[in-house]
């Protein structure tokens, strides 16, 4: 994040070229123009915006939300949360599309001028594990290590909002945690942070791109880990790195091509993965929890919950989304709350799709790389 200056004597030659940074822009719209609209289950992503409301009431009014404040403030939001709590969860479908329609107006999402982005799908993995190593449980999922030091760098300069460094101290300086391999190799052993230990590497390497997931225990204890950190490297997506090799045709990667050519080619299995530095940590999510906990802190619904770039877009904002599902290639529109976020989302038209759990959000979330639209609902009090 340094940047360096030069004395302007010596004549350097031309850099790289920089690839063009995603840029924001809305449009305005009337809710008959979103495609599908009058055809979704307005309650069910009601049920999923109130869970939002939770969080949001209990932040500071004159917060501003989203890049440069275009969503308003806390205290906009909370407004319409308060009216939403008066109708309950129990809200028909009618009155839903109906609430929505009366508190927000909707804009569609360009980057740049190109309204078209990517919708990639994740889910909740379940691994089997236990609580004390063996040698059938002996790959570690970590809990966030004490001298893992991040800074929102948005404190820093307006330009840097949402972006985040992670490291640890040396001295008085900041450097860099350790990456995957050496994590791998050993650094942290010893120091106490074994969470719990689980039967499988791959399965553990997925765990960390989803954030989340249940450990099945021996004894039948369903154990749910979330998200606490990463280590601050950069995350590098190996599907890439397959297709570039040519072990992997563009049109056939998927979650589970990757994996089903992890566990042939044990050999190189490991040195792939140790390509993608980024390394997540865990902790235990106590209580009866309806899903797992995204970025905004509440429990995520299956087929209402999105990740989005936060660097751009607000958490628990309505947001519709119009792609296709990946399995039936049928359309795929439907109002979603914006309730997580991930390394590999970047953009204000990119989005991942939260499936769920079980082996059919599993295939749904490994196929879909589908292109599609993106919409926010923003309040009307804002715009």
């Amino acid at each position: 994040m340094l940047l360096l200056a030069g004395c302007g004597q010596i004549a350097t030659p031309p850099g790289p070229k920089v690839p063009a940074q995603p840029s924001l822009q809305l449009t305005s719209l009337n809710f008959q123009q979103l495609p599908g609209w009058q055809d979704d289950n307005h309650a069910q992503a009601f049920g999923t915006f109130l869970r939002s409301c939770t969080k949001i009431n209990k932040q500071p009014a004159r917060r501003q939300l989203g890049r440069d404040g275009f969503a308003g403030t806390i205290g906009h939001w909370q407004r319409i949360c308060r009216s939403a709590a008066e109708f309950g969860a129990r809200i028909s479908q009618d009155n839903a599309r109906r609430f929505f329609e009366s508190w927000f107006n909707p804009y569609q999402l360009s980057d740049g001028g190109k309204r078209d982005g990517l919708f990639t799908g994740y889910y909740e993995p379940q691994l089997r594990g236990a609580r004390r190593p063996s040698p059938k449980y002996n790959v570690a999922l970590y809990r966030r290590p004490l001298d893992l030091v991040s800074a929102n760098l948005g404190q820093f300069r307006k330009d840097w909002k949402g972006r985040e460094v992670a490291g640890r101290l040396k001295g008085q300086r900041l450097v860099p945690y350790a990456n995957r391999a050496s994590i791998d190799q050993g650094a942290l052993k010893g120091k106490g942070l074994e969470l719990l230990w689980v039967d499988n590497a791959i399965d553990a390497f997925f765990l960390h791109i989803q954030g989340s997931g249940r450990v099945l225990l021996d004894s039948g204890e369903v154990v749910r880990v979330g998200y606490a950190g990463r280590n601050g490297q950069p995350y590098f997506a190996i599907g890439r790195d397959l297709v570039k090799s040519g072990a992997i045709s563009k049109e056939n990667i998927s979650l589970q091509t990757i994996r089903a050519w992890l566990e042939r080619n044990p050999g190189q299995a490991r040195a792939l993965m140790n390509k993608n530095k980024s390394y997540v940590f865990f902790r235990e999510l106590k209580g009866n929890l309806a899903g797992p906990i995204g970025a905004a802190g509440v429990a995520l619904t299956p087929g209402r919950s999105l990740a989005v770039d936060r660097k751009f877009l607000p958490m628990g904002a309505p947001m519709w989304l119009a792609t296709s599902n990946p399995v039936t290639n049928r359309p795929l529109q439907r109002l979603m709350i914006s309730q997580d976020t991930g390394g590999a989302i970047v953009g204000p038209v990119r989005g991942d799709f939260f499936w769920g759990a079980g082996p059919q959000a599993r295939e749904a979330a490994g196929q879909m790389k589908q292109p599609g639209q993106l919409y926010i609902l923003l309040p009307r009090s804002v715009r």
